[in-house]
Protein backbone atom coordinates (compact mmCIF):
# COMPACT_ATOMS: atom_id res chain seq x y z
CA UNK A 1 0.00 0.00 0.00
CA UNK A 2 1.70 3.20 -1.12
CA UNK A 3 -1.08 5.62 -0.35
CA UNK A 4 -0.30 8.77 1.54
CA UNK A 5 -2.41 8.88 4.68
CA UNK A 6 -3.00 11.49 7.33
CA UNK A 7 -3.75 10.74 10.94
CA UNK A 8 -6.44 12.58 12.86
CA UNK A 9 -3.71 13.88 15.13
CA UNK A 10 -5.93 16.21 17.17
CA UNK A 11 -8.35 13.38 17.95
CA UNK A 12 -5.53 11.06 18.99
CA UNK A 13 -3.96 13.76 21.18
CA UNK A 14 -7.34 14.38 22.82
CA UNK A 15 -7.64 10.64 23.55
CA UNK A 16 -4.08 10.64 24.93
CA UNK A 17 -5.04 13.46 27.30
CA UNK A 18 -8.05 11.48 28.50
CA UNK A 19 -5.81 8.44 28.91
CA UNK A 20 -3.28 10.42 30.93
CA UNK A 21 -6.05 11.85 33.14
CA UNK A 22 -7.22 8.34 33.97
CA UNK A 23 -3.66 7.17 34.64
CA UNK A 24 -3.00 10.16 36.91
CA UNK A 25 -6.15 9.37 38.90
CA UNK A 26 -5.07 5.75 39.29
CA UNK A 27 -1.50 6.66 40.25
CA UNK A 28 -2.70 9.29 42.74
CA UNK A 29 -5.23 6.99 44.38
CA UNK A 30 -3.88 3.46 44.13
CA UNK A 31 -2.65 2.52 47.60
CA UNK A 32 0.83 1.08 48.04
CA UNK A 33 -0.56 -1.93 49.91
CA UNK A 34 -3.32 -4.33 48.95
CA UNK A 35 -4.81 -4.15 52.45
CA UNK A 36 -5.63 -0.47 51.91
CA UNK A 37 -7.08 -1.25 48.48
CA UNK A 38 -9.39 -4.01 49.64
CA UNK A 39 -11.05 -2.09 52.49
CA UNK A 40 -12.59 0.58 50.27
CA UNK A 41 -15.13 -0.64 47.73
CA UNK A 42 -15.57 2.94 46.51
CA UNK A 43 -11.82 3.29 45.86
CA UNK A 44 -11.59 -0.10 44.13
CA UNK A 45 -14.55 0.63 41.87
CA UNK A 46 -13.21 4.10 41.05
CA UNK A 47 -9.83 2.69 40.08
CA UNK A 48 -11.45 -0.11 38.07
CA UNK A 49 -13.61 2.42 36.21
CA UNK A 50 -10.67 4.74 35.44
CA UNK A 51 -8.67 1.74 34.24
CA UNK A 52 -11.57 0.81 31.98
CA UNK A 53 -11.59 4.39 30.59
CA UNK A 54 -7.82 4.24 30.03
CA UNK A 55 -8.03 0.95 28.18
CA UNK A 56 -10.95 2.16 26.07
CA UNK A 57 -8.90 5.18 25.03
CA UNK A 58 -6.00 2.93 24.00
CA UNK A 59 -8.36 0.80 21.91
CA UNK A 60 -10.01 3.90 20.41
CA UNK A 61 -6.60 5.25 19.39
CA UNK A 62 -5.71 1.90 17.82
CA UNK A 63 -8.97 1.99 15.86
CA UNK A 64 -8.33 5.56 14.68
CA UNK A 65 -4.81 4.69 13.52
CA UNK A 66 -6.06 1.56 11.75
CA UNK A 67 -8.78 3.54 9.98
CA UNK A 68 -6.72 6.62 9.13
CA UNK A 69 -3.84 4.60 7.70
CA UNK A 70 -6.22 2.38 5.73
CA UNK A 71 -4.84 -0.82 7.23
CA UNK A 72 -7.96 -2.85 6.53
CA UNK A 73 -11.56 -3.14 7.60
CA UNK A 74 -11.67 -5.15 10.81
CA UNK A 75 -14.28 -7.89 11.08
CA UNK A 76 -13.69 -8.05 14.82
CA UNK A 77 -11.87 -5.74 17.21
CA UNK A 78 -8.82 -8.03 17.38
CA UNK A 79 -8.25 -7.48 13.64
CA UNK A 80 -7.27 -3.89 14.45
CA UNK A 81 -4.35 -5.11 16.56
CA UNK A 82 -3.48 -7.71 13.90
CA UNK A 83 -3.32 -4.91 11.31
CA UNK A 84 -1.17 -2.65 13.50
CA UNK A 85 1.28 -5.47 14.13
CA UNK A 86 1.20 -6.90 10.60
CA UNK A 87 1.92 -3.53 8.98
CA UNK A 88 4.61 -2.88 11.62
CA UNK A 89 2.86 0.24 12.89
CA UNK A 90 3.21 -1.07 16.47
CA UNK A 91 5.89 -3.41 17.76
CA UNK A 92 4.78 -6.97 18.50
CA UNK A 93 5.49 -6.50 22.22
CA UNK A 94 3.18 -3.47 22.38
CA UNK A 95 0.38 -5.36 20.63
CA UNK A 96 0.78 -8.25 23.09
CA UNK A 97 0.53 -5.83 26.03
CA UNK A 98 -2.61 -4.26 24.57
CA UNK A 99 -4.15 -7.71 24.03
CA UNK A 100 -3.44 -8.60 27.68
CA UNK A 101 -4.94 -5.29 28.81
CA UNK A 102 -8.00 -5.92 26.67
CA UNK A 103 -8.54 -9.31 28.33
CA UNK A 104 -8.23 -7.67 31.74
CA UNK A 105 -10.66 -4.94 30.72
CA UNK A 106 -13.19 -7.55 29.64
CA UNK A 107 -13.00 -9.13 33.08
CA UNK A 108 -13.59 -5.73 34.71
CA UNK A 109 -16.39 -4.66 32.38
CA UNK A 110 -18.25 -7.91 31.97
CA UNK A 111 -17.36 -9.27 35.40
CA UNK A 112 -16.61 -12.74 34.05
CA UNK A 113 -16.73 -14.46 37.40
CA UNK A 114 -15.95 -12.58 40.56
CA UNK A 115 -13.04 -10.19 40.27
CA UNK A 116 -10.15 -11.31 42.44
CA UNK A 117 -9.22 -7.95 43.96
CA UNK A 118 -5.79 -9.18 45.05
CA UNK A 119 -4.84 -10.26 41.53
CA UNK A 120 -6.41 -7.10 40.09
CA UNK A 121 -4.39 -4.94 42.51
CA UNK A 122 -1.12 -6.61 41.49
CA UNK A 123 -2.02 -6.43 37.80
CA UNK A 124 -2.82 -2.73 38.03
CA UNK A 125 0.26 -1.93 40.13
CA UNK A 126 2.58 -3.80 37.78
CA UNK A 127 0.80 -2.74 34.59
CA UNK A 128 0.87 1.04 34.94
CA UNK A 129 4.36 1.16 33.43
CA UNK A 130 3.02 -0.65 30.36
CA UNK A 131 0.83 2.33 29.56
CA UNK A 132 3.96 4.47 29.26
CA UNK A 133 5.34 2.11 26.60
CA UNK A 134 2.03 2.21 24.72
CA UNK A 135 1.88 6.01 24.87
CA UNK A 136 5.47 6.21 23.57
CA UNK A 137 4.55 3.91 20.68
CA UNK A 138 1.50 6.03 19.83
CA UNK A 139 3.60 9.20 19.92
CA UNK A 140 6.10 7.59 17.52
CA UNK A 141 3.26 6.82 15.12
CA UNK A 142 1.99 10.40 15.31
CA UNK A 143 5.48 11.72 14.60
CA UNK A 144 6.09 9.28 11.75
CA UNK A 145 2.82 9.99 9.94
CA UNK A 146 2.54 13.67 10.83
CA UNK A 147 3.91 14.65 7.44
CA UNK A 148 1.83 12.18 5.41
CA UNK A 149 4.52 9.53 5.21
CA UNK A 150 3.99 6.48 3.04
CA UNK A 151 2.70 3.27 4.55
CA UNK A 152 4.88 0.24 3.87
Amino acid sequence: MNNLKKLREATIISKLKELNNSLEFIEDNLPKEYEDFKISRLLRNGIYKELEFALENVLDICSIINSDLGLGMPEVEDNILDNLEGKKIFAKKIVEIIRDMKRFRNILVHKYGKINDSIAFETISDGLKDFEMIINEIEKVIKKYKNNQKIQ
